[in-house]
């Protein structure tokens, strides 16, 4: 299936809570965070004397049996949800990570959203002057430093923390306690929630929070490290805060019932659409969204355009990574695995189609042939994003800019690449204001050029995985078109 929608590198949950059924919060918050990772999951368990990880490639469900969530016992866990951005996918790069850690007689798991941006110097300091050259990840290297500071996991986090740079919100654990930490930018969220019984939970998003029954409390802050432990929750800064949340988060990688800085994520994207449709009206008859995240700003826009919403497009709910290959005929469906048109409400229509983002222009491509083939008269794109013309470093599998189909196009042959009848994109300005959050609080990289955190000359070498298509082939095919047009 050809999807060239970009995905954020992990979902992460944390639990510390005595009496608590734990494995089954680990998987159920897991579950909520799925759509932040869908290559394998995994969790760490620990009693109190040992730590038991289990992990899989796979979706959540596929991973975790009843049978297995009842062999790992304890009171407290982390779990993880991964997509690669770094490393390759396979069953060693899942998380969480582990180390044994031999001259403190216990081990350490760790669970690691974003990307770090000083990898081969942090490879440097495990000592293994092969370590950093196996396909492995930038998390095995975090845990692999943790396990070989000589004091107690404690000061080893302390003291490690600073050395990293790069985006990371990472969940730790030893036997006996669970660490929640965000880099100083905090580009990638991570909220604490208490249960009613008086257990602690961290997580990536505070639908997880919600699934499990906690109660938001508040989010860590950039440059925190919070413990938890039996006696409750203590937490330290380490370093300067200086928030640069990732404001694609607000634009595609957050689900819309998440709460981020006190906004709910469907308001903001709400408000996106109704800025959309000021800045870029049309003359059309229905306004659709591109599920998941379109369907809300589309509401927006037909509200602010006093143009009808509806449903155009219906999504397979159960589509999502799996490791039956399909057939060559099957292949060539590409899209319609995942979406399938409403020929009744789209034939003859001029549509105004919302989605959050065009990455390669693939999909979008196909969206569009779906929706002629189903009998829509116009087609007209609206997108609740700024054209993304500079790859993300920080955890978003959009690591070379030669993917980037607004790296080379203009907006003008974007359209015509993708056969729309027209193309609008919204202002990073007005994106910004749908926030109601200052400008300078976000990363925007990916729109502006603008890097938050240095980028190494040797960025290259970080291995950057790009698992769905080889960038090359994506200029490439743009060069054919361009082409063609002449």
């Amino acid at each position: 299936m050809i999807d060239d929608s970009p995905r954020d590198e992990c979902g992460l949950f944390g639990v510390w809570a005595p009496g608590e059924d734990v494995s089954k919060l680990i998987f159920f918050g897991l579950y909520a965070l799925q759509h932040r990772g869908q290559e394998a999951a995994g969790m760490a368990v620990s009693d109190g004397s040992r730590i038991i990880v289990y992990k899989d490639q796979g979706l959540v469900a596929q991973v975790f049996a009843e049978s297995t969530l009842a062999a790992l016992q304890g009171h407290i866990g982390i779990g993880h949800t991964r997509y690669s951005t770094t490393g390759s996918s396979n069953w060693e790069n899942a998380q969480p990570s582990f180390r044994e850690v031999k001259h403190r007689n216990s081990g350490v798991a760790l669970g690691h959203n974003g990307n770090l941006t000083n990898t081969l110097d942090i490879a440097g300091r495990t000592h293994e002057p092969h370590f950093g050259l196996r396909a492995t990840t930038d998390s095995d290297l975090i845990t692999a430093l943790l396990a070989q500071h000589e004091g107690s996991l404690d000061e080893a986090v302390e003291e490690i923390m600073p050395l990293l740079r790069g985006a990371f919100s990472l969940v730790i654990m030893d036997e006996e306690t669970v660490y929640g930490v965000r880099d100083p930018n905090g580009v990638r969220p991570l909220a604490i929630g208490r249960l009613a019984s008086g257990g602690w939970v961290l997580a990536s998003e505070t639908c997880a929070l919600d699934i499990v029954g906690a109660q938001w409390v508040r989010d860590v802050e950039p440059g925190e490290i919070v413990a938890i432990d039996e006696n409750g929750l203590r937490s330290r800064i380490y370093a300067k805060p200086n928030p640069k949340l990732c404001i694609f988060e607000y634009v595609y990688l957050a689900r819309p019932d998440s709460v981020l800085e006190s906004r709910t994520v469907h308001d903001v994207r709400r408000e996106m659409g109704r800025a959309l449709a000021e800045e870029a009206p049309v003359d059309a008859d229905l306004v659709i969204g591109v599920p998941d995240t379109g369907p809300v700003a589309a509401a927006g826009f037909a509200e602010a355009s006093k143009i009808p919403y509806g449903e155009g497009l219906v999504k397979n709910r159960y589509v999502g990574r799996t490791f039956i290959q399909p057939t060559q005929t099957i292949r060539q469906l590409g899209i319609r695995l995942k979406l399938n048109p409403l020929r009744s409400a789209v034939k003859g229509k001029r549509l105004v189609v919302v989605d959050d983002s065009i990455v390669r222009g693939n999909t979008t491509r196909q969206i569009v042939k779906l929706l002629r083939e189903a009998g829509a008269s116009e087609v007209h794109l609206r997108i609740t994003s700024p054209p993304i013309r500079w790859p993300c470093f920080y955890g978003i599998d959009m690591a070379t800019k030669s993917e980037l189909v607004a790296s080379d196009l203009a907006v003008d042959e974007i359209c015509q690449f993708v056969g729309a009848d027209s193309l609008a994109y919204l202002s990073l300005p007005s994106l910004v204001r749908s926030t109601q959050l200052p400008s300078d609080s976000f990363c925007r990289a990916c729109f502006d050029g603008i890097y938050p955190i240095p980028i190494p000359e040797n960025v290259d070498q970080l291995k950057f995985a790009l698992e769905e298509a080889d960038p090359a082939d994506d200029r490439e095919a743009r060069g054919e078109w361009r082409a063609q047009q002449t």
